[in-house]
């Protein structure tokens, strides 16, 4: 879809549609909610990383008053679950955990519940609980797990899945090509969103089930919490509610199956609040992975091959760590071309918290592992690190070597390009090193991801847009805004077709039993696919508006123009009619309600691309790293709403500094986690941050609205890699564990 530059909405700055209320304060969260003889309920967790249930006595915590039932393993369904799982009969969902367990296999692992009449009591409750563990091994890391072939985390062994596929053809390659390897780690980090994880249920007298979620997608919790409960799933209704912050934190079902469970059982609404220390160590965290990364090159630049080993991490339960394992290993080829590509990878079981999805999907971290990569064979190569990307990057319409789809319009090239004059990229990176005892130094990476999940999962989406009689519009769907602003850029797509201030259209979020079906907010799906079935749908009601005006004018449509809200006939301006009067005569003279329901399906899943920036000052007495400059060029196709763009854009490379340099959950070999709170788990602070620069490259050219693209998830992709070849540019090192704390460079720094 080309662009258009005469767009009047789509284009604009928009604030988000709920930012008045949450300036004011007005805006009711899940934990804001209160329902009449609402029960509160709290988790006991597991202190060890692995371990039996040997003996549990409740009987303290159930002879407290104000306690209204205390829920064990002895006491609740043995059945098995995925919380992972968005759809009915879906692949790769191992069903491995349950409500509550007798095996603990992490420190945070659910042993039982108390359900009160108040917070305080339940929290009470929970220390009158007694436990009496048999203690087994701990396996703290995946190479642990995979030398251990005694101690079994699940009764079918630590390596939950492996891999292996080559795609292309190992040619012959020249006697001259070098071969390039490096190995990269990254870490276990946390979501970090304001809002921890909350939920209400209720279980009315007639047997139905409602859920109020702040979460990703209620049709996946709804699949979720109907079969573990043997509900029909017109008994279960997820509201989708004002979500704090996710980034893929809140994309499975943690804690939505126990509060509903709970609240079936007491026949009484429930709800559970989780703190900062529960969602540190009790919800789920990035995946952390070792990658070793094998290439080889002719000696003027060219790849050849690409070897890559990959072990993942999932923690104690699988969730989504095979699904996001087969997303990483198919990146690489999304970025760059490569005549023969490898890949072997290994999903493992740890003592550890749960990995789950995270922003960005698998592609911050292969991403980091390639550019890290690529700045080493360039450098191998005494070649320089722009011109080695640019004879090896993809081209517009380039086919995906692993999911044979065109890459669309990949603009990747013209980011590179645009983004290293703009920043500079030449003078600074030959700039003469500082001898003293802060170094400066300059990194880039470059990143891709998706639009959707064409190609590898269902990918449609419905939504209902409905008329009023006074001309406004109300669309119905199955949207999840995360408080980034979904709603206002889906309203500007509607406006735009229609020619009518957004302020006249209202657009619903997910309600199971009320919208329409929508698989969720995950997967860069959103702008991509929903605002393409908005934008359809909104054409389909343009024509049954014109449709009408055609009667009321006793003109044929070619003949009539629309502007504003408003009708009439080409050359006679002055008697127009209003979409009120449109409205109201079609439904009182004609009998037409003006109201579609459309689903959309994807057709194509292009690739999405960022290039950053970034300059930094490393303290060499010290090894702290200060990131002074930042410039991130994102191939965006067309940027709905631009000021969200680049806010997204803003939060992404926050969140990715915290990534290269700060966040860990630190693990000890016991398990234990040592950092459970904002107190020593760092992240990047507003003081510290750089001022992120942004360039959008606005090409369109694919199936998106009006052009456009994916931003949410590429925004984090490369900031990571970008910083971390900054550093060991400034430093003349191959640093590549994350974080890059301050011990780890001055380590670095004192053994060379």
């Amino acid at each position: 879809m080309g662009l258009n530059k005469d767009l009047k909405y789509v284009g604009q700055t928009y604030p988000i549609h709920d930012a008045p209320q949450k300036v004011r304060g007005d805006l009711v969260y899940v934990s804001d909610l209160s329902l009449p003889k609402m029960l509160y309920a709290k988790l006991l967790l597991s202190p060890i990383a692995h371990g039996l249930v040997k003996e549990i006595d409740t009987s303290k915590a159930e002879a407290l008053a104000g306690v209204i039932r205390v829920f064990t393993h002895l006491n609740t369904p043995n059945k098995t679950y995925s919380r992972y799982r968005i759809i009915p009969n879906q692949e790769f969902c191992l069903e491995d955990e349950r409500l509550f367990t007798d095996k603990v296999r992490f420190v945070g692992d659910r042993i039982a519940a108390v359900v009160a009449t108040s917070l305080e009591i339940a929290k009470e409750a929970l220390a009158l609980i007694q436990v009496e563990f048999e203690m087994l091994p701990v396996l703290s890391t995946p190479e642990v797990a995979l030398r251990d072939d005694q101690t079994k985390i699940h009764p079918e062994g630590n390596l939950i899945h492996q891999f292996e596929y080559k795609l292309g053809e190992q040619a012959l390659t020249p006697e001259d090509c070098l071969v390039v390897e490096t190995a990269t780690h990254t870490q276990k980090v946390h979501h970090a969103a304001l809002e921890t994880h909350v939920c209400v249920a209720d279980f009315n007298s007639s047997g139905k089930l409602t859920l109020w979620a702040a979460c990703q997608g209620v049709f996946g919790v709804r699949t979720i919490v109907a079969d573990l409960l043997e509900l029909n799933y017109n008994q279960v209704r997820v509201i989708k509610m004002p979500v704090g912050g996710s980034f893929g934190g809140k994309q499975e079902a943690i804690i939505e199956p126990i509060t509903a469970f709970l609240a079936k059982e007491v026949r009484c609404p429930v709800k559970l609040i989780l703190d900062r220390k529960e969602c540190i160590t009790a919800t789920m965290t990035r995946p952390a992975t070792s990658t070793k990364i094998k290439t080889k090159v002719t000696t003027d630049g060219v790849l050849k091959d690409c070897t890559v080993e990959t072990i993942v991490d999932a923690g104690a339960y699988a969730t989504s760590s095979v699904d996001n394992a087969f997303a990483m290993s198919k990146k690489i080829c999304r970025l760059y071309r490569v005549p023969y590509y490898q890949n072997q990878s290994k999903i493992v079981y740890t003592n550890t918290p749960v990995a789950g999805g995270a922003r960005g999907w698998g592609a911050p971290e292969i991403m980091t592992a390639l550019e890290i990569h690529m700045d080493a064979v360039a450098k191998t190569l005494t070649m320089d690190l722009v011109d080695f990307r640019l004879k090896n990057l993809v081209h517009p319409y380039d086919r995906d070597k692993a999911s044979h789809i065109s890459l669309g319009n990949a603009r990747v090239i013209e980011c590179l390009e645009k983004g290293a004059a703009a920043f500079d990229w030449s003078t600074r990176y030959k700039r003469e090193p500082d001898p003293g005892r802060f170094r400066r130094g300059v990194g880039f990476a470059c990143a891709a991801h998706k639009n959707g999940m064409y190609g590898g999962f269902p990918e449609h989406s419905t939504m209902t847009l409905k008329m009023n009689e006074d001309g406004s519009f109300i669309l119905n769907t199955g949207l999840h805004d995360l408080g980034c602003g979904t709603i206002t850029s889906i309203k500007l797509i509607v406006a735009e077709v229609l020619d009518i201030n957004p302020s006249y259209i209202t657009a619903l979020e997910a309600d199971t039993e009320y919208g329409p079906y929508d698989f969720g907010s995950y997967g860069s799906r959103v702008t991509y696919i929903c605002g393409a079935c908005a934008l359809e749908i909104a054409k389909k009601v343009k024509e049954i508006l014109l449709e009408c005006a055609s009667h009321i004018f006793q003109k044929p449509k070619q003949y009539l123009e629309v502007a504003n809200g408003m009708v009439w006939v080409i050359g006679h301006e002055q008697q127009r009619i209003s979409y009120r009067e449109i409205a109201t005569t079609a439904k009182i003279k004609d009998n037409t309600d003006i109201v579609i329901t459309h689903t959309y399906h994807g057709t194509s899943n292009p690739g999405v691309y960022a290039v950053h920036f970034a300059e930094v000052e490393v303290d060499t007495m010290t090894g702290r790293v200060k990131v002074l400059d930042y410039l991130a060029v994102h191939d965006i196709g067309k940027a709905i709403n631009p000021g969200m763009v680049e806010g997204q854009i803003q939060g992404g490379v926050q969140m990715g500094i915290g990534y290269a340099l700060y966040e860990e959950i630190k693990i000890s070999s016991n398990g234990s986690i040592l950092n459970n709170s904002f107190t020593n788990y760092h992240v990047i602070n507003a003081p510290d941050m750089p001022k992120v620069k942004t360039l959008l490259i606005e090409q369109g050219g694919d199936d998106g609205p009006y052009g456009a693209k994916s931003v949410g998830e590429i925004a984090f992709v490369p900031v990571a890699a970008a910083v971390i070849n900054a550093v060991n540019n400034s430093l003349s090192t191959a640093l590549s564990d994350m974080p890059l704390t301050s011990e780890k460079i001055i380590a670095a720094l004192s053994s060379r």
